[in-house]
């Protein structure tokens, strides 16, 4: 990934631009690393469809350039925001006026907290791929982190899987599993994004046993 990125004087100078900005307000779960990884497998889910390598690239790239806290009131308007910077961006590192449409789109719709489904082979490669980096062990991190920033407490401390109470992610990390995570595989748009997704997702159902272990409790996998 790295080298084409440097083999491309385009990617090159966005990467920079998208560093630049994100150093301003480091965030481990939103970096450029993980701009990095979501490209990776951009580019490797839109093989089948014949998404334009540059393209997927520039789009993970520029995802989260504006990139809000979770908690933050207009959190679902940052794609948008995002997709706006790219159209601003894209023309002057020489990306014509179509790849930056697609690119602006997709990245308008990629985000979860937006809601939407994007049509285009780019857009349904790019939120999987993002969705991919909330499951496994990069997506536990993740997780962690972010709870830890939000000020949650790990798990609830009588009823850590929710047996006999409502979900409250927002105090309690393990509830996030629950509310999201354990169900982002059946939203994945492209076939080897859902296989990926799946495997991922075992591993974080396998950390919940763990947990439950842990703490004396059975973990359950599922929310009825």
């Amino acid at each position: 990934m790295l080298a084409a990125i440097d083999a491309d004087p385009r990617l090159s100078a966005i990467r920079a631009e998208v560093a630049e900005r994100m150093a301003a307000d480091p965030d481990p779960g939103h970096d450029l690393e993980h701009a990095l990884r979501v490209a990776r497998w951009t580019v490797r889910l839109g093989e089948a469809e014949a998404v334009d390598p540059a393209e997927a690239i520039a789009a993970a790239l520029l995802h989260d350039v504006v990139n809000l806290p979770k908690d933050h009131p207009e959190r679902a308007t940052a794609s948008e925001r995002s997709a706006s910077v790219a159209r601003e961006l894209l023309p002057r590192h020489d990306f014509d006026r179509g790849a930056t449409e697609r690119i602006a789109c997709a990245i308008r719709d990629h985000s979860f907290s937006r809601g939407a489904t994007p049509t285009s082979p780019l857009g349904k490669a790019l939120q999987d791929a993002d969705r991919l980096e909330a499951l496994g062990a990069l997506g536990l991190c993740r997780t962690l982190s972010t709870g830890a920033k939000m000020g949650a407490s790990y798990a609830h401390a009588t009823d850590p899987f929710a047996e006999n109470r409502p979900l409250d992610d927002q105090r309690y990390t393990v509830d996030h599993f629950y509310a999201k995570l354990l169900a982002l595989p059946e939203t994945m748009l492209t076939s080897a994004g859902r296989a990926e997704a799946r495997h991922r997702a075992a591993f974080l159902e396998r950390f919940l046993v763990q947990l439950g272990e842990e703490l004396g409790v059975e973990a359950r996998l599922t929310r009825s």
